[in-house]
C-alpha cells in the first residue's frame, strides 16, 4: 500500500520577492560593508577631533605662558667638557625666547645621550626661565685596534666617534677583537705600577683569555689568564730591583707562578776592524 506524501503549498510570489530582497541585500551590503571599512580606516589614520582640540588649547596656554614671561632666558650646562655649545643647543631644541612649558626635558634628555660625547644626561625645567642641564661625558681609555682600523673606546668599551686621533695618540693601545671590553679592567691593573705602566706602548688581547704587554715599543711580556695582577706586580719588583727591562731582553714570559723565562736577542756579529796594511791602497789614474 502506497503512501501519498502531502503536498505542500507553495506561493511563487512570497518566492520571488524573498529571491529579490536577498539580491538587493548582497548588492547594498556589500558596498556599504566596503564603504565603511575605508571610513573606519581614514578616521584611524588621522587625528581624532578630540585630539586636535585639545592639542589646540594645550598650545594657547603655552602662548599664554610666554606672554606672562615663562619663557627660556638662561641655559645652564654643567659638566661639558668636549661637546661644543651649539651641539648641546641643538639638541635641546629650545633656546632663548622659547616657551619653557614648550621644552620636553624626556625628549631633549633621548637627544642629547644621542650625542657621541655625551654617556648621560639630566634636564630640568627651573621656573620661570632656566634650563638646567648636567652631563656625563664619555672619557677616552684607549685606541682599541681591530679589523684593521683604529676606534677611541672610553670605560665601558663604547667607541667614542671622532674623525682624527691625534690629539689621543698618547692614549695606551689595546689589540684584538674583544679587547675593548675588557681594557679597563687590565689599565686599573697596569696603574697600580705607574712607573712601569707609563711604558707600555700597547696590549694585545690572545685568545680571549690573557693579555700580552708590549714595552717599551721593543719587549714583549706575557702574562697569565689567571693571577695577572701579581705577575705584573713580580715583574715591576724586578725591574726596581735588577732593572730586568733594560738589558738586551726580547721576550719575558711570566705566566707560570714560580719560574720566569726570559728570551734575549740575539747578539748582532760585532764587525771586525780591518788593518791598515790590508786595506787596499788607490791608485792614480
Amino acid at each position: 500500500m502506497s503512501r501519498v506524501r502531502p503536498r505542500i503549498a507553495r506561493h511563487p510570489r512570497r518566492s520571488r520577492v524573498a529571491a529579490s530582497v536577498r539580491r538587493l541585500t548582497m548588492w547594498i551590503g556589500i558596498p556599504a560593508f566596503l564603504v565603511g571599512m575605508f571610513y573606519a580606516a581614514y578616521q584611524w589614520s588621522r587625528p581624532s577631533l578630540v585630539q586636535w582640540a585639545m592639542q589646540y588649547a594645550v598650545d594657547r596656554v603655552i602662548d599664554g605662558t610666554a606672554r606672562l614671561g615663562l619663557v627660556v632666558t638662561d641655559i645652564k650646562v654643567e659638566g661639558r667638557e668636549v661637546t661644543d655649545r651649539e651641539t648641546i643647543l641643538a639638541a635641546l631644541g629650545a633656546g632663548p625666547g622659547t616657551p619653557i612649558l614648550a621644552m620636553s626635558p624626556a625628549r631633549a634628555k633621548e637627544r642629547l645621550e644621542a650625542l657621541a660625547w655625551i654617556r648621560s644626561a639630566v634636564v630640568e625645567r627651573r621656573l620661570p626661565d632656566t634650563l638646567y642641564i648636567r652631563l656625563v661625558e664619555r672619557k677616552p681609555l684607549a685606541i682599541w685596534q681591530h679589523n684593521g682600523k683604529l676606534d677611541l673606546i672610553d670605560r665601558e668599551g663604547a667607541v667614542i666617534p671622532v674623525t682624527r686621533l691625534d690629539r689621543f695618540a698618547k692614549l695606551p693601545m689595546v689589540v684584538g677583537e674583544d679587547a675593548a671590553g675588557h681594557a679597563a679592567e687590565l689599565l686599573d691593573m697596569l696603574a697600580t705600577e705607574p712607573d712601569l705602566a707609563s711604558r707600555v706602548s700597547a696590549a694585545i688581547r690572545v685568545g680571549n683569555r690573557r693579555w700580552n704587554l708590549r714595552i717599551d715599543s721593543a719587549i714583549d711580556v706575557l702574562l697569565p689568564a689567571d693571577a695577572a695582577s701579581s705577575a705584573w706586580a713580580q715583574l715591576a719588583r724586578l725591574e726596581r730591583s735588577s732593572a730586568i727591562l733594560k738589558r738586551e731582553v726580547q721576550t719575558i714570559d711570566v705566566r707560570l707562578p714560580d719560574r720566569l723565562v726570559v728570551r734575549i736577542n740575539p747578539e748582532v756579529p760585532k764587525e771586525t776592524p780591518t788593518s791598515k796594511k790590508g786595506r787596499p791602497s788607490a791608485k792614480n789614474t
